[in-house]
């Protein structure tokens, strides 16, 4: 559970080690995403895909880890919910450096954004890093620019080689392990985009309130749900990185009781929506 969040509901029918416990697990992850895709993303074909979430077959370890980090983003994080990192050697320094990056996230949220920077093909095409360009590209102080490099050195999610700042390769964040920090950074955004809205940006800001019936609300949260993997599959494959953008997402109810499944919730790594090179997104929602 520690690596859902919250206690997922098909495991008060199901064993998670057995056959249909591992259909359901997968199947939770997948949501709608089509396994033409997911088959690129684990490297398998999209036969050996289709056996596996069907529960046609079993599949063996490696695809199932495959499988994971395809349809999750966060391998790292089910290993080490599945066993002691002590006891997996081989992660170890991975893990270690995740959890590094997770300190920065928490601390730094401009961190996320600064990388995003740094991916940008206008950075790369620079003759050499330039201070306070990247400050300008997103709006901070100067300042912040080097609080959140010197940061993101320290915990090896970039690296110099002389004349830029390189990103190293990162997994997908994910802030549910500490909650109060996680909700702290959701703030964080949330009036990052209210600034945004004052300022008169051009960017997309929606609301509509209304009354639904329990059924159709059920509808509407899983077409939010949808819709939010559906954004990180395309930030995941999108190429060249030509913008730094943040997406607030949000559905909840001002009357009471709950919103569906709170197991459900598209939880998955740090802030909003952001991009590394492997995984290309961060988020926590």
């Amino acid at each position: 559970m520690a690596f859902h969040g919250n206690r997922p509901a098909w495991l008060d029918h199901v064993a998670p080690d057995s056959p249909e416990g591992i259909v359901a697990a997968l199947s939770d992850l997948r949501g709608r995403t089509p396994i033409d895709e997911i088959a690129d993303r684990a490297g398998l074909s999209r036969f050996a895909v289709s056996r596996a979430l069907s529960g046609q077959t079993m599949p063996r370890l490696p695809t199932f880890l495959a499988l994971i980090e395809a349809l999750s983003l966060r391998l790292l994080d089910w290993l080490a919910a599945a066993a002691p990192i002590a006891r997996l050697p081989s992660v170890a320094p991975a893990w270690a450096q995740l959890e590094a990056q997770r300190r920065a996230a928490y601390a730094l949220p401009w961190t996320q954004a600064v990388l995003r920077a740094l991916e940008l093909s206008e950075y790369e095409h620079l003759p050499e890093h330039r201070t306070g360009w990247i400050a300008r590209r997103i709006g901070v102080p100067d300042a912040v620019e080097q609080d959140c490099l010197d940061a993101l050195s320290a915990g090896g999610q970039i690296t110099w080689d002389g004349r830029h700042w390189r990103v190293s390769g990162s997994e997908a964040l994910d802030t549910r392990r500490d909650r109060t920090l996680g909700i702290r950074n959701k703030r964080f955004w949330a009036q990052t985009g209210l600034e945004q809205l004052g300022a008169q940006s051009d960017g997309l800001f929606s609301y509509n309130v209304f009354s639904v019936s329990e059924r159709d609300l059920e509808r509407l949260r899983r077409l939010h749900l949808a819709y939010f993997r559906q954004l990180r599959s395309v930030v995941a494959e999108s190429t060249p990185s030509e913008r730094v953008v943040v997406a607030n997402v949000q559905l909840f109810a001002l009357d009471r009781g709950a919103l569906g499944r709170p197991a459900e919730t598209p939880d998955e790594t740090e802030d909003a929506v952001a991009v590394t090179p492997a995984t290309r997104d961060a988020t926590n929602s």
